[in-house]
């Protein structure tokens, strides 16, 4: 049973940690942007400020040439473990401001939701974290690493240098990763599979120079037709990911149903792909086109473009392999070269997928906690997203039980227009995290 005094506990905290919350949600953190450096900077400083607030027995801003993280600890307890409570303080682009119902590093709360670039992915995870170590008056009763990461939305392509110059530093026993997702908003869930995700910009070249479509054209081909051609080739008839040599897996989840599914996208097409939604969206393979490089409608002429180039984004399933799976799909697009057109393809990032094994005592404790905490039983699902450093996490400190959660729910639309918080899932979470570090102690 989660004691009433902690309940009462993580209440007191809510308000003050939903202010800090909106605060840091207003520092534009996009990592993926060098012109906003300096906002990563600021709020990796709010939130080491945040964690010496909290009780913090010492805290640091980390780097290993790239953003900066903050490391902070609260030492265990004779005879207690150590947690290690992860989230990322960066956000993704916002898009078009103008699509936003209010301003995206604005944040305001409509019908209990709060919106605003980063509400739940992921600086509600931070805030969670310092809510639950402020329950306990910073003096929680497990030994507890806060471990702030400031590149997540760019790969995390310091990580492992990270984690190894910090080896010690962030050795725990449990390893809470506050970045997924839940089932429904009073339906608390454990990640137990994700994706990995290798990414690419492929460049079709036909023309030395831009040339008159009149004159050239019919004979000549123009390398932006050409490279959707290419783009084409991707899928199969059926919307499968039509790149031989990847990995396809199946999943025992019962099946989504179409409509619900449709209507929680946004989505009016027809569903791709084969197999039931579970496996499409966490058991194979996905690609799809996430960028081009070619003239804009309002700066087109009559010409035949002499290059044109596109970032394809490819998921892939729990199995594969992240380097074995760019080679596919570099060969697929070299392969396919349309109308004998020179194919460049530069490699970008790459993660590894990653599934885990719900089993032990550490696992029997949080099912219980969260279950309690939410009013519903815990559930274990998949997502179709890619964390490539949980993988990093569970090489570091094999004998580490990895926890995977979150504070999103189906509508929070991470990475998307108007990105929102449930404040009361919110609030369930703060509560759930509370309780389970309090049962790792009486264990």
């Amino acid at each position: 049973m989660i004691p009433d005094d902690l309940r009462a506990a993580v209440d007191r905290e809510l308000a003050g940690a939903r202010a800090d919350l909106e605060q840091l949600v207003r520092i534009p953190s996009l990592s993926c942007d060098a012109g906003h450096a300096g906002d990563v900077e600021a709020a990796a400083g709010r939130v080491a400020e945040l964690a010496r607030e909290a009780g913090a027995a010492d805290t640091q801003i980390v780097r290993a040439g790239g953003a900066p993280a903050v490391i902070a600890h609260w030492p265990a307890p004779e005879g207690a473990p150590t947690v290690l409570l992860y989230a990322h303080l960066d956000v993704q682009p916002t898009g078009p401001s103008d699509e936003w119902t209010s301003p995206p590093f604005e944040p305001t709360e409509r019908d209990g939701r709060l919106y605003g670039r980063g509400c739940a992915d992921d600086k509600a995870g931070v805030l969670m974290h310092l809510a639950v170590l402020r329950a306990y008056d910073g003096q929680p009763p497990v030994g507890v690493v806060l471990f702030i990461e400031g590149e997540e939305e760019v790969g995390s392509p310091t990580l492992t240098t990270l984690l190894r110059e910090h080896q010690d530093a962030l050795r725990a026993d449990v390893i809470v990763i506050a970045d997924s997702g839940n089932a429904a908003i009073d339906v608390p869930s454990f990640t137990t599979s994700l994706r990995g995700l290798v990414d690419l910009v492929v460049e079709v070249r036909l023309l030395d120079r831009p040339v008159h479509s009149g004159v050239y054209g019919g004979p000549a081909g123009d390398a932006l037709t050409g490279l959707c051609r290419l783009l084409a080739t991707l899928h199969d008839e059926n919307g499968d990911v039509a790149v031989k040599g990847l990995h396809v897996a199946t999943s025992e989840a019962p099946d989504l149903d179409p409509e619900l599914f449709r209507s929680d996208a946004g989505y009016c097409g027809d569903l791709l792909g084969t197999g039931t939604i579970p496996e499409r969206l966490w058991m194979r393979p996905a690609v799809a086109v996430i960028g081009m490089d070619a003239p804009s409608v309002a700066e087109s002429s009559n010409i035949l473009v002499p290059r044109a180039r596109a970032k394809v984004s490819l998921r892939i399933a729990p199995g594969d392999d992240s380097a074995r799976a760019l080679a596919a799909l570099t060969e697929h697009l070299e392969a396919n070269s349309p109308w004998g057109a020179e194919v460049v393809v530069t490699p970008n990032s790459a993660g590894e997928p990653f599934a885990l094994e719900a089993e032990g005592d550490v696992y029997d404790l949080a099912r219980a906690a969260f279950s309690e905490a939410y009013g519903n039983d815990a559930v274990e699902s998949g997502i179709g997203g890619s964390i490539p450093f949980i993988a990093e996490f569970a090489r570091t400190y094999p004998g580490a039980t990895v926890l995977v959660t979150g504070v999103g729910d189906p509508a929070s639309r991470w990475h998307g227009i108007d990105e929102s918080l449930h404040l009361g899932m919110w609030g369930k979470a703060c509560l759930a995290e509370a309780a389970l570090l309090n049962s790792l102690a009486a264990e």
